[in-house]
Parts: C-alpha cells; structure tokens; sequence
C-alpha cells in the first residue's frame, strides 16, 4: 500500500511539469485525413478492417454463431450457449447479435464507405487526382463495400434505412426503404464498382476489391431482383474474363505432403492468387505478429478453427481417463459449429467414395488419441468408445478446411486460444458458377443450369446431375458440399426464401426445429434502433 502511495504521489508531481502540460494536438477528422490520396489509402484500410470484422469483431457473438448455425447444415453444439437452439426466446429485438450486426453496418462500414466517396468529389481535393480513372477506381471500392452492407441488410433484416451520405449531426428520423429499393440501390453501386473497379491488383495489395468481385455480388443482388438475364452476364464477366480458373491440380506449399487439390485452397499461406490459387476473388487477410493483421477482437486471429473443431480435450479413453490433450494441427475447439448429421451423412450418400470434398483430406472423421498419458495414446478412437460420451459437442467429423497454422496474436497461449494466422476465402469461382446455376433455375433453362452444376461436380470427382435433377433445394444442397464453413448459410437461405422449411426438416436439435416461425425468414429491427429514431417511426418487422 505505501509503495501505491508514492507511486501516485510521484505521478501528481509528474503532471504537473510544465513542459508535459505543454500539448501540441493532433486531430485526426475527415476533413483533415481525405485531402491526399496517402489520406484516402489510409481510410481504405480502415474500411477493410471493419469488413473483415464481420468474421471476427465480436468473440462470441461472431459471423459462426449467428450466420451459419441453427441452418439446416449446421448446429449449435455448444451447451453454454443459446444461439438459435430455441428461435422464439433467442432471435429477439434485443438479441446482441441483432443489434451488433446494425451497429456494425450503420456506425462502422457505412460512414466509411460513405465517407470516402462524399470527399473524392469535392471540388476542392480535385487537383490530388491524376485522372477521372484513379479517382473513380477509389469510389468504385467504396461502392462495393456500400452495396456490400446494403445487400447484408436486405437479406437479413429485409427493408432498411438506405444511407447514401454523411451526416454533419444526429439524425433521427430514418425510415425503411423497402427491401427492392436496398437491392437497387446496392445494384447502382455494383455497376458503377464493375466499371471501374481493376481486373487485378498487385500482390503487395491482396485482399482489396477487383472488378470480378463486383460481378460476383451484382450477381447474387440481380437474381434477389429478379433480373436473370443479368445476373447470368454479370456471372459470365466472372468466369469468362480469363483471370480465375477452379483449382484441379496441386499448388502451394504444402504441395508435397498429404492432401488433394480441393484440401489445397484452405491451407494457410494458400488463400490468395500470388500462392496460384486462381479461383479466390475476395480474401479476408490476416497476418501472423503484425499490427493490424489480425482481428480487433480481445483474442486476436482467425477463430473459424475454434469455433468448428469438437470440445475433444474433454474425450475420455475406454479407462476412462482423458484420452486426448490440445495439439496445434486440432487447435482448441470448443464445438460451437456442429455439422448436422444431413450434411455430414445424407448429402454425400450417392458419392461417398468418389466426391473429393468428403475425403480425409477435407472432412476428419478419424481421430486418434493424444494423450501421450493414456493407455490408447496415438491409437484411433473407436465408435464403441464413445457410445456413451457427448459427440454432439465433444467430438465429431469436422470440416478441415478451417484448420491452420496456429498464430500467435491471442492475449493466451494461441494452441488454447484455438487461433491461426489463415486468411479467409470470402468469394470464390465456385460459387459464381453456382449463382449463375440459380439464375439459369429462376429462368427456367435446367439446361445450363445443370451444366454449371456438373461443372462444380466434376472438379470434384461426382457423379453429374441431369437437367431434371436440378432444384432450388439441389442447389442449395450443392452449396453445402461446395462452400460449407465458407458462405455465410443463414443469410443464403434467407435470400432464397428457404430458412425456415429447411431448418424445420433437416436442424437436428428438436427446439430448433420446432420453435422456428414464418416470421423468423427475417431478423427484426433492433429495439435500440427503433427508440433512437425519435424522429419517425421505424416499422418492426411483423410477429416481433
């Protein structure tokens, strides 16, 4: 206690030293910042981080636990928590991840993205310009990550506030466009993003937005207004172009130890063009030991490993000891992402043995005891030793795509904080060809829609579908087996219209199956949002 005393004694007489009281401020604001182009680059990085924090800004309440579980692929294994097990008492006008979401897209993103392209046209910063061209192309980014939140809101939330512009003060009389016009809006700003945008960029600056990343959304936001016919030229721009390819042979440097072709794009070091994975368009970058590489939330890193690996440091052996302990290529899962026993089983029924993405390479249904202390140390764990154990949580098959190299950015050791240092694949090809499926399907020519398909199909060693095989549901099925622990699953099935029959058939906790209402295809408007807005009323979504 007496050493406290002095310590703050010694500070009073510190602060009050007239050269340290002697401040020279610097004030960091917009109007300072956006007046080089140095400035509007600085603001750019600004304006990725915030998107990437859609993966990683909240620990637990991240991107995994309130846009991929509690769908029809994936659950909630984890017992501590509550997220979408039972619908009507978790998805709430005051449930946090409604209200983080809005926060994140109308307090971070937005003002961002708005604020770059307000301040790349006053007349007054002309002259930083070089050319029409080099300004365009800096709007044309902010443009993507404006119709970027723009399309996120609409597919979650259904009509919101579109917000095209800065405010100089509160403003609390926003209003809902309706849903049609946040999709058109987010349509402006993807034309303009696809003409201006470049084809590629150099590898000093992987992860910023090109042209194709632009014709991949614009995709997806014309089949939501129904215009088919572009959605399949905004696609064809895509896979068309010359520049990205689906991966078929090896590459990177794991290239010479076990894997395939598939397993390749997801290791870590693997994720961008400059490894030679041509088939990644947009990438989330994270970066091992440098500030800013990694996520701002308290642990730091990728945690896709965490969030989707089983509980199994709690596996007991058949003495009943524990039979496993944290080792780095399993990371420290806790099991909050469970594949449902649809994904993991019924989808690959008709191609087990041939389809690449259900391989060892790519789902680990084998697991072998680490606990060098047990009797069964290295040997496999046998079915019959688990019979009575928790395999909801503790341990079943997982998706390794989302294994990597551990980091070391987490405030605890990184092996038990379950961290790495991997980017994450936002858009790939594959997808493309499987949005421009969906537009084919919505314009009635199974043909092609098929035929893009097959072509996913085919990369990965299935059996082809026939014209007549092709469905909505089939397509949404394909999507799992392509882009599990990739795309954002709540959101897609909410875009297609098929959340809540999905999840009615196939979730695999009954709560989940049976809470789930017609209402709950769309999130509701924050309560927070709604009392803020004492200017006008903002209209809640019904049954909330």
């Amino acid at each position: 206690m007496k050493r406290l005393c002095l310590l703050f004694i010694s500070i009073v007489f510190v602060s009050c030293n007239d050269d340290i009281l002697n401040e020279d401020p610097l004030i960091l604001s917009s109007e300072s910042v956006l007046t080089t182009k140095q400035g509007f680059e600085n603001y750019m990085t600004a304006l990725h981080y915030a998107a990437r924090d859609e993966l990683v800004k909240y620990d637990y309440l991240p991107w995994y636990m309130n846009l991929q579980i509690g769908t029809d692929v994936i659950n909630n294994g984890e017992k501590a928590t509550p997220n979408f097990k039972n619908w009507n008492t978790f998805l709430t006008p005051v449930t946090a991840c409604v209200e983080r979401y809005w926060h994140w897209a109308y307090s971070d993103m937005l003002p961002r993205a708005n604020s770059i392209i307000v301040y790349a046209n006053k007349p007054e910063i002309q002259h930083i310009w070089a050319s029409d061209e080099e300004k365009n192309a800096i709007i044309a980014e902010a443009k993507f990550f404006r119709a970027y939140i723009h399309n996120f809101l609409a597919n979650l939330y259904g009509g919101v506030p579109i917000v095209d512009t800065i405010y100089a003060g509160p403003k609390t009389d926003f209003i809902r466009n309706t849903r049609k016009e946040v999709y058109e809006q987010a349509q402006v700003d993807l034309e303009f993003a696809s003409k201006w945008l470049p084809q590629t960029v150099p590898a000093n600056k992987e992860g910023r937005i090109v042209r194709a990343a632009a014709d991949h959304l614009l995709t997806e936001v014309y089949i939501s207004l129904e215009m088919y016919d572009n959605a399949i030229e905004a696609a064809n721009r895509v896979i068309n172009s010359g520049l990205f390819k689906l991966t078929t042979e090896r590459f990177g440097k794991f290239v010479n130890e076990p894997g395939d072709y598939y397993s390749d794009m997801f290791r870590t070091g693997n994720h961008n063009r400059s490894s030679g994975n041509m088939e990644s368009i947009y990438v989330w970058q994270f970066e091992d030991q440098i500030p800013g590489g990694y996520s701002t939330t308290f642990t730091g890193g990728n945690p896709t490993l965490r969030y989707w690996v089983p509980f199994y440091v709690n596996v007991r052996d058949p003495d009943n000891n524990p039979g496993m302990v944290v080792v780095d290529s399993l990371g420290r899962g806790v099991g909050l992402c469970r594949p449902t026993n649809y994904f993991l089983y019924n989808l690959w029924q008709d191609n087990w043995d041939n389809d690449i993405r259900n391989s060892p390479h790519n789902i680990r249904r084998t697991y072998y005891y680490t606990n060098p202390s047990s009797r069964y140390y290295l040997q496999k764990v046998e079915p019959s030793h688990i019979a009575h154990q928790d395999t909801f949580q503790m341990i079943y098959p997982t998706i390794r795509k989302v294994e990597g190299a551990i980091g070391w950015l987490g405030r605890d050791n990184p092996v038990r904080a379950g961290l790495t240092s991997s980017d994450f694949i936002v858009y790939r090809l594959a997808e493309t060809y499987l949005l421009r499926a969906e537009a084919y399907l919505k314009k009635g020519d199974l043909v092609n829609a098929a035929n893009d398909i097959n072509t996913i199909r085919q990369r990965a060693k299935a059996k082809p579908i026939t014209a007549a095989d092709v469905t909505l549901d089939y397509i949404l099925d394909e999507r799992a087996r392509e882009l599990i622990a990739e795309e954002p699953r709540h959101r897609t099935l909410v875009r297609t219209g098929k959340l809540v029959e999905r999840v009615r058939k196939y979730a695999m906790l009954p709560d989940t199956r049976s809470t789930i209402q017609d209402h709950h295809e769309l999130w509701p408007i924050p309560q927070v949002a709604i009392d803020a807005n004492i200017g006008a009323k903002l209209e809640q979504n019904p049954g909330y």
